[in-house]
């Protein structure tokens, strides 16, 4: 053999090497998850489902990918509660940014109408449409440092994305003849949207709560009383009326743990990741 052929040989044999390693790593990843969720739902006794959005490596490349709630999500998630027996708890564990409303809305639909207890676990952040998932479960259980976030309608207008709320306070403004008739459309969308949002909230909440908690949950929500973005923590969440529990299973960490950031940067936050014992006060013994 020689020399050319044996280094086309290494160099093929890297390739090989090079395009396996990364798809050995995601299957073990995708069986370390699967084993993670089944120790959860063994120790519940429930149907636990993931909804976790994070930045990733794609493939070998190393290039990151951002997820959002979409109709795929909507899909596989329906189809995890038709293939749940409907006595049968579930655990959605959710880690989001928010996504498209028809999703998020058919997502909180096919929760609310499950006959079997369905509890929401938020390790770090559900934002908007996460938010509006988490009003159709039964029981929201959060870590104490996690947030929601509001549920206020954003339009799309021909110069960027805006607050229904913003959009509605700015015509509100001026006399309707000062205004373009693409303007008083929008500002039509704009009170709908809002609308059906608060009403989807009240039903969502009408078997949990009286009218009069519900429609304040539902205003503060949907009504702009936040920026989009804004943390809502678990003390905020409490004073406008929604029932909180703040600890999380162990186990939901866990799975946390195997949905790691894209590994394509340095990263900016290190630590010895083992709990240290908390050490007594000397001038207290």
């Amino acid at each position: 053999m020689t020399i050319g052929e044996i280094l086309t040989a290494f160099f093929f044999a890297f390739l090989f090497i090079l395009i396996l390693v990364p798809l050995w790593r995601m299957n073990k990843l995708q069986l370390d998850r699967v084993r993670a969720m089944r120790k959860l739902e063994i120790k519940r006794g429930s149907r636990v489902i993931t909804l976790i959005h994070r930045q990733e490596a794609l493939s070998m490349l190393g290039l990151p990918f951002f997820r959002y709630i979409d109709m795929e999500d909507s899909e596989k998630i329906l189809r995890a509660i038709r293939l749940t027996p409907p006595d049968t708890p579930i655990d959605l564990v959710v880690h989001t940014p928010g996504g498209l409303v028809l999703a998020s809305e058919q997502i909180a639909h096919a929760l609310r109408r499950h006959r079997g207890k369905v509890t929401m676990m938020v390790p770090h952040y559900a934002m908007s449409g996460g938010t509006l998932i988490a009003l159709a479960t039964e029981e929201i259980l959060m870590d104490a440092n996690a947030v929601l976030g509001p549920v206020d309608p954003q339009l799309q207008t021909a110069e960027g994305v805006f607050p229904a709320t913003s959009l509605l306070a700015a015509v509100r403004q001026k006399e309707a003849a000062d205004l373009e008739d693409s303007t008083l459309v929008m500002a039509d969308v704009a009170m709908k949207a809002i609308s059906q949002v608060k009403s989807f909230i009240l039903w969502l909440l009408a078997e949990r709560m009286t009218p009069a908690q519900a429609g304040r949950i539902a205003s503060c929500l949907a009504e702009g009383t936040w920026t989009h973005d804004a943390p809502l923590t678990v003390e905020v969440l409490e004073e406008i009326g929604l029932p909180i529990v703040v600890g999380l299973p162990e186990e939901v960490y866990d799975l946390m743990d195997l949905y790691p950031q894209g590994r394509g940067r340095r990263p900016s936050v290190q630590y010895i990741p083992i709990p240290y014992e908390r050490k007594e006060d000397p001038k207290k013994s």
